[in-house]
């Protein structure tokens, strides 16, 4: 396999986070480094995940496995912004059922793991972000936290803030 996927931009962040560990750990940044792939490439294709595997030098299995372990990681091509909804129980009780379904109403979706039609967001539901307190949460993007997602928030959120 040549190694064309990654970026020398997204190889030179790899070999940075590779570098936090002894030679024979470089496996240790695979979370990292499916990171910086993700953010390059928007999702996982196994011929990346490949890549990684190369050049950690581990397995592709090993890849996989962690890829397909963590609800972090885009196994197939999402909108341009994944929101998370925390639909455990803390967040359940608090209204993330009925912040889940004013999305999925706004959006014109049935359901979770749905891309609305002009490809803009993609709903997923998630496990406990570690914020009951701030419930219901949803995480857009792997990258922002949003609390107390009452159904005014969730319209403000969509109308400015994926724009």
């Amino acid at each position: 396999m040549t190694m064309a996927l990654l970026s020398p931009e997204s190889l030179k962040r790899i070999e940075r986070e590779a570098a936090k560990y002894p030679p024979e750990q470089r496996q240790s940044a695979v979370m990292s480094a499916l990171g910086i792939a993700q953010d390059q490439n928007g999702w996982l294709s196994n011929e990346l995940m490949e890549e990684v595997a190369t050049v950690l030098g581990m397995p592709p299995v090993w890849v996989y496995e962690v890829a397909t372990f963590y609800n972090m990681y885009n196994l197939k091509p999402t909108g341009k912004y994944k929101v998370v909804i925390c639909t455990n129980l803390p967040c359940a009780l608090s209204g993330s059922v009925d912040a889940a379904h004013h999305l999925q109403h706004k959006l014109g979706l049935t359901g979770f793991n749905q891309t609305s039609a002009d490809g803009r967001v993609t709903l997923k539901e998630g496990e406990c972000f570690g914020a009951c307190g701030d419930a219901p949460v949803m995480i857009v993007n792997n990258k922002r936290m949003c609390g107390r997602m009452t159904p005014e928030k969730l319209d403000r959120f969509l109308e400015e803030d994926l724009k």
